[in-house]
């Protein structure tokens, strides 16, 4: 196994554990933006000198630096489908108890005969 192996399936696992702890604390939130401004960062670095990231893929084993961005894309990707998927998840559920809420606080006896019981009639 490779050395670039190795560190893609960590970073995926790493992740994965992230995503799946709650994203709501304000530490989480500014860790998503610390690892976005890197990845921006490495971006500019790697538009501004492309041979520096040949230079890195050989070293991990990997044979083009074309390649080493597309794996690093490849992990940006999963963890922008991941924090979306879990932040609309959140979403729902919080819609789903404010409309629970909303209905309970409207709610109403029902009035006439047929609000009894049929055991009590």
């Amino acid at each position: 196994m490779n050395w670039i192996q190795v560190l893609l399936i960590a970073a995926v696992i790493t992740l994965l554990a992230y995503l799946l702890r709650s994203r709501r604390s304000a530490r989480a939130k500014a860790w998503v933006k610390v690892g976005y401004l890197l990845f921006a960062v490495a971006a500019v670095y790697a538009i501004l000198r492309p041979d520096d990231t040949t230079l890195l893929a050989n070293k991990l084993g990997v044979a083009r630096g074309a390649d080493l961005l597309e794996y690093a894309l490849v992990i940006a990707f999963l963890f922008t489908t991941l924090s979306t998927y879990l932040r609309f998840k959140d979403l729902e559920l919080r819609y789903a108890r404010l409309a629970r809420a909303v209905a309970l606080d409207g709610a109403r006896a029902p009035e006439g005969p047929a609000s009894v019981p049929p055991a009590d009639r």
